[in-house]
């Protein structure tokens, strides 16, 4: 991607949502390029997607069962995934880290902001985890096209 495509293409660099404790990186791609991105930047650095979740869907088909009427997301995905070598890491640094895996990114476009779509994760303490955080940080920044 030429890089003045690039900078049209992000809308907003990274933000971390200090209630929340969240990093996104938001761009005018489709959902549909933003998720392959992610997918593919998961698999480039030797990782094995897990699951992913259709948040998205499921929230959808379940609006009414739940007495809302509310639309929130036009499509929303999140991938679970896992890394042997940094998560060994972190482990051996601290066991407890284990509640931190599987590590997760979403991806949405929500529906008071069609056209929009960002990608995310949750941030994670100081400390070790921090090498976790800098892998997340790594795939979803290559989702948008930004390494």
């Amino acid at each position: 991607m030429k890089r003045s495509t690039l900078a049209a293409a992000l809308i907003l660099a990274a933000h971390t949502a200090s209630a929340q404790d969240i990093v996104t990186y938001t761009t005018d791609q489709s959902f549909e390029d933003v998720a392959f991105g992610l997918e593919t930047a998961i698999l480039n650095e030797g990782l094995v997607i897990d699951h992913v979740s259709h948040v998205g869907e499921m929230l959808a088909r379940t609006r009414q069962d739940v007495g809302s009427d509310v639309e929130l997301f036009v499509e929303a995905d999140a991938y679970s995934f896992c890394s042997a070598t940094v998560s060994r890491e972190v482990m051996e640094a601290n066991p407890m880290n284990i509640a931190y895996c599987p590590y997760d990114i979403f991806v949405a476009e929500m529906a008071n902001d069609p056209g929009k779509v960002m990608v995310g994760y949750r941030a994670f303490p100081e400390g070790e985890m921090q090498k976790v955080q800098a892998l997340l940080d790594g795939i979803a920044r290559a989702a948008v096209g930004m390494e």
